[in-house]
């Protein structure tokens, strides 16, 4: 089974059948442990891995650290619910070291992503410090490297 997820979390585009090739296994087998899984909640979904700088879409990413006081008998539990049901929210982790969370947002603009910074998380009842760091660009995400970046008439990345 750990084949098929590792060869599905490449590529989601792969289908029963040619995963059955690649594991010299009948399609119809993997079909259903591909349902088991999505059943099981193992497999969450499926996303294409884009490249937004190579389009027209306008926004900027961030990665904002934040403090927290965890709360008795819900640990952290209980803000990052909060924090990640703000639809700017595209990931959320509990992390290990100076820091407690580590969001990783999108918004248009870096006056949109402060602005949610400031009024939806800094003013969250547990939240003690934040600090916000914007993406400036993206080398290899998810295992994939990205294209060499695309410079203006004067050098400058655009």
């Amino acid at each position: 089974m750990n084949t098929i997820l590792r060869l599905l979390e490449e590529d989601g585009r792969l289908t029963p059948q040619q995963i059955a090739l690649m594991c010299d296994k009948e399609e119809g087998d993997i079909r259903q442990m591909i349902l088991d899984a999505e059943k099981e909640g193992v497999i969450l979904g499926y996303k294409a891995l884009v490249d937004w700088d190579k389009t027209d879409r306008e926004y900027v990413s961030a990665l904002i650290e934040i403090k927290i006081a965890p709360q008795r008998d819900r640990g952290f539990d209980r803000v990052a619910e909060k924090i990640y049901s703000y639809s700017e929210v595209q990931s959320l982790y509990l992390m290990s070291g100076g820091f407690d969370l580590a969001v990783l947002i999108e918004g248009r603009t870096m006056k949109e992503v402060a602005y949610f910074v400031a009024r939806k998380l800094a003013t969250l009842e547990d939240v003690i410090s934040t600090a916000t760091h914007f993406v400036l660009r993206k080398y290899k995400d998810k295992g994939v490297i990205y294209g060499p970046a695309v410079l203006d008439e004067r050098g400058n990345l655009l």
